[in-house]
């Protein structure tokens, strides 16, 4: 996957040992690599037009709203489809947007993971499965402020009172024509992944992630970096 180019133009990578790196747009990169030459695909896309990560026309956060989001978002999932191994998967993480009364004239949650499902679905994908991880609510209501999650407002007003938002992790596959000749498993012995494990990760809910383990940005980030830096949890 060394010296990728697009239209003629050169993309810039970097590579090492089982890994390649490259700097570019991540619909015209994916648009450029082999048919069907991808085991699994994991990432967080922008959540929508929650955050504005750069001026950049092709940059899927720079939206005004959820429809001009999900326009530029069915490129990747229309790419990702056809460069990814029959019957393998892609994950995709991702959580309730909240709507705002300034913008939307409504306090409330916005189905972005729903959204993401049937975008999925439309391009041919199978919705395989779904975890739900667990977050703190405590952690999101001092970090958002939000008024649903404030103590006060149950003294308040109740019914304005809403629950924390948790994480997902939506799994889709890529349909195997015919089961019987699928061309490429992925096999694991008892040795290599035993049943306690499986057992462990099998369940619908991740209890044990930790919320506050992330990238710390102050260490990371350069003065050139753009907006920010997306601190996921680290296992």
């Amino acid at each position: 996957m060394l010296n990728l180019r697009i239209r003629g133009e050169q993309i810039e990578s970097q590579s090492g040992e089982d890994w390649t790196l490259y700097h570019g747009d991540c619909v015209r990169v994916v648009s450029g690599l082999e048919d069907e030459s991808i085991g699994l695909s994991v990432f967080s896309p922008p959540f929508s037009n929650l955050y504005i990560y750069s001026d950049y026309l092709e940059d899927m956060g720079n939206c005004a709203t959820h429809e001009e989001f999900f326009a530029h978002f069915n490129y990747l999932i229309e790419q990702l489809l056809r460069v990814t191994k029959p019957g393998r998967l892609c994950a995709v993480h991702c959580n309730d947007q909240t709507r705002q009364k300034g913008v939307e004239g409504v306090c409330g949650l916005y189905d972005f993971p729903g959204d993401i499902i049937r975008s999925f679905e439309a391009k041919g994908w199978t919705f395989h499965s779904r975890v739900t991880i667990w977050k703190d609510p405590v952690i999101e209501m001092q970090r958002t402020k939000n008024i649903g999650l404030l103590h006060k407002q149950i003294k308040k007003d109740s019914c304005a009172s809403r629950m924390g938002r948790p994480d997902y992790i939506l799994a889709f596959r890529k349909n195997v024509m015919n089961e019987a000749n699928y061309p490429d498993p992925v096999a694991h012995t008892a040795e290599e992944f035993p049943v306690e494990q499986w057992q462990q990760w099998a369940s619908p809910v991740w209890m044990n992630i930790r919320q506050t383990h992330v990238l710390q940005y102050r260490d990371a980030k350069d003065d050139e970096d753009e907006r920010h830096i997306c601190p996921y949890n680290l296992m």
